[in-house]
C-alpha cells in the first residue's frame, strides 16, 4: 500500500519509527516531513498530507503532532480526506470500518511507539463495512443543504 506520513516538530521521532515500521511491513512510504525537530507549523504538513491522499498519490495517510488534534483538523479541511484521531486499536479499526477514514492522526506526546504501531496495524487491516455507513460517509464530504 502507498502510505504518506507527515508530522510537526513534536512528532519527528515517532514519524521516523512508524515510517521504518511501515517499510518493514512492505508498504511504500512517502515521508512528507519535516526532517528535523526545528519548529514548524502543523497545518502546513497536514495540508501536504491531505493533498497527496486526495489526489491518489497515497492510499492512506498518517498524521502526527504533539496531541494529534491540530494536524487532524488540518487534514480534515480537505473534503476528500477523513482523518480520525486515534489512541488505541479499536478506534483505528472503527475509523476504517464505519467512517471509511483514509487517514489517522496520533499524538506523539500521548501515544507510545508500540501503541502507535498497534493502531496502524488495526487501521491498515480494516476495510470499510459499507452498507448503512455509506450514506453517512457521503455526507461528510457533501453535506445536505
Amino acid at each position: 500500500m502507498r502510505i504518506a506520513i507527515a508530522s510537526d516538530h513534536a512528532a519527528v521521532a515517532l514519524k521516523a519509527e512508524l515510517r521504518e515500521y511501515l517499510i518493514g511491513l512492505g508498504h511504500e512510504v512517502a515521508d512528507l516531513g519535516p526532517a528535523t525537530e526545528d519548529r514548524v507549523d502543523y497545518p502546513d504538513y497536514g495540508y501536504r498530507l491531505a493533498s497527496v491522499v486526495a489526489d491518489g498519490t497515497a492510499e492512506r495517510g498518517v498524521a502526527l503532532c504533539g496531541s494529534g488534534i491540530g494536524i487532524s483538523i488540518a487534514v480534515n479541511r480537505n473534503p476528500a480526506c477523513r482523518c480520525a484521531l486515534v489512541s488505541e486499536p479499536l478506534s483505528a479499526a472503527l475509523a476504517r470500518e464505519h467512517n471509511d477514514a483514509n487517514c489517522i492522526a496520533m499524538g506523539a506526546r500521548l501515544t507510545g511507539v508500540d501503541m502507535a504501531k498497534a493502531c496502524l496495524d488495526a487501521f491498515l487491516a480494516a476495510d470499510f463495512a459499507g452498507g448503512r455507513h455509506t450514506g453517512r460517509v457521503a455526507k461528510l464530504s457533501h453535506p445536505a443543504a
